[in-house]
């Protein structure tokens, strides 16, 4: 039995009439060479093999009674391996547009909260012999570091694999009584006048930067204006109204693209940046190039989440959510392509500056010290008034995980691409992670279906944004 963090609980919350609380990603696999057939009994049997290496793939939500504690990971006595492993097949000619919409319609539809929190889905029927894993497993389990992490568990170096052992006989520990978890309550709830002077301590230090966070969205909630010239252009300020900055449903779109690492290399090498800044820059441009079409390009700048791991030496292997983030300016308003360049680079410089001067664990601790009930009220009080989509802190999150940069196997069968599916709520209905794989990045977009209909425009600008940039650094003016 394991207790979830505050911040793990907190993804908790995000799952509402329209939204879901889950991550995803897709692999792409080439089973040409493969020296067994990867269909459903396989990927079962491998699944259930090396589940014992990932015990939460066993384990179920336990809630403590009124939501006076943070609830607790505990084995599932009724856990069912075939519940979670599915398959599906794509209609011919099985496109990546068909892929996308499928995969779309799996990310849409919530984890059942009686079950362990995730599922696994093969899709076959893909042009040219391919097969494709969708996985979806929820964000209080598992956040971009921890879920590469676990990934790696199931992969292989080789066609082979590792030797194939059969599972061992899962015998789960017995559910906690509510009593057991009040009593537990009780004793983290005496713990917190203690854990209120320590946060108290640790936010006034830091009360300088987060007041400079915070203020743009009081003055706005207040009404109140701001002067030309208040705000550095590097440096973010409020979000400006964007067409998915706005209440989302429950429906998603998703589309995917790969790029060459080496373009993305010598887009870096040219102008002196950082691949992180290029991903930014083609960011701008393509989502700057979106919003040009639908006559809504905002004269100030877009702003841009961050996820930043915080993850020690300790926390490595571990799962759960060890994660926080940055704001940075994204520079959408201009029009130069080597100019908005530089100013991601520029403005990313100034985020890490300012995430630099917020003790590490703030967020964390902030989280594990509210209780689940009055975290959950005061999220329901958010939605219920429309604040996130009214003033939304930020535009968009957009997302960089690193992958392995070796060969790597999945039931034998090669992966050549690993697209991740994130997470949309209220206000932010859009969503870009990357993450690397052989030689190549991968982007996964995720939005809204009826606020960003047309995502796929975008993924193709993401594309031609690079070439522009490749093309520039070849041949500079």
């Amino acid at each position: 039995m394991k207790q979830l963090s505050g911040l793990d609980a907190a993804f908790l919350t995000l799952e509402t009439h329209n939204s879901t609380g889950h991550v995803g990603g897709v692999c792409i696999l080439d089973p040409t060479e493969a020296p067994r057939v990867l269909d459903l009994a396989a990927l079962t049997s491998l699944m259930a093999e090396r589940a014992p290496l990932i015990p939460i793939l066993r384990q179920r939500l336990k809630f403590v009674p009124l939501g006076l504690d943070q609830p607790y990971w505990i084995d599932d006595e009724f856990f069912d391996i075939e519940f979670h492993v599915r398959e599906i097949c794509l209609p011919a000619p099985g496109s990546d547009a068909q892929l996308a919409e499928q995969v779309a319609r799996l990310h849409s539809r919530p984890l059942d909260r009686r079950r362990p929190l995730w599922e696994m889905y093969l899709i076959s029927g893909l042009a040219g012999g391919k097969l494709a894993v969708y996985t979806k497993m929820h964000h209080s389990a598992i956040d971009g570091a921890s879920g590469a992490e676990l990934l790696t568990v199931l992969l292989d170096l080789t066609p082979e694999g590792k030797p194939r052992t059969p599972a061992p006989a899962f015998t789960p520990e017995s559910a906690p009584s509510s009593t057991k978890l009040l009593a537990r309550a009780a004793g983290s709830l005496a713990k917190r006048p203690l854990g209120a002077v320590r946060i108290a301590t640790i936010v006034g230090r830091s009360l300088p930067m987060v007041g400079s966070y915070v203020t743009p969205y009081v003055d706005a909630a207040l009404g109140r204006g701001s002067n030309d010239g208040d705000v550095i252009s590097t440096a973010p300020g409020l979000a400006p109204r964007t067409p998915f900055n706005e209440e989302i449903t429950l429906h998603r779109r998703f589309a995917f693209r790969s790029v060459s690492l080496d373009d993305v290399k010598t887009v870096k090498n040219a102008f002196g940046m950082s691949v992180n800044d290029v991903v930014m820059a083609m960011s701008a441009g393509a989502v700057r190039n979106w919003l040009i079409d639908h006559d809504a390009l905002p004269e100030s700048p877009l702003v841009a989440m961050v996820p930043v791991s915080v993850r020690d030496e300790a926390s490595k292997s571990s799962l759960g959510n060890k994660v926080s983030a940055m704001l940075a300016s994204l520079p959408t308003n201009v029009s130069d392509p080597v100019v908005r360049l530089t100013r991601a680079h520029t403005a990313t410089v100034v985020a890490k500056a300012q995430h630099a001067t917020i003790p590490p664990g703030l967020i964390e601790n902030v989280t594990d010290f509210a209780p689940p009930a009055l975290v959950a009220r005061a999220a329901r009080v958010a939605f219920a008034t429309g604040l996130l989509h009214r003033i939304p802190p930020y535009n968009l999150v957009i997302s960089n995980v690193p992958g392995p940069n070796v060969d790597v196997f999945l039931g034998g069968a090669k992966l050549l691409a690993n697209y991740p599916v994130s997470v949309v709520t209220d206000g932010q209905g859009f969503n870009i992670t990357v993450n690397s794989l052989g030689g190549e990045l991968h982007f996964g977009l995720i939005g809204c279906r009826e606020l960003v209909p047309d995502i796929d425009v975008i993924a193709t600008y993401l594309v031609d944004e690079l070439a522009l940039l490749v093309k520039l650094a070849q041949d500079p003016r």
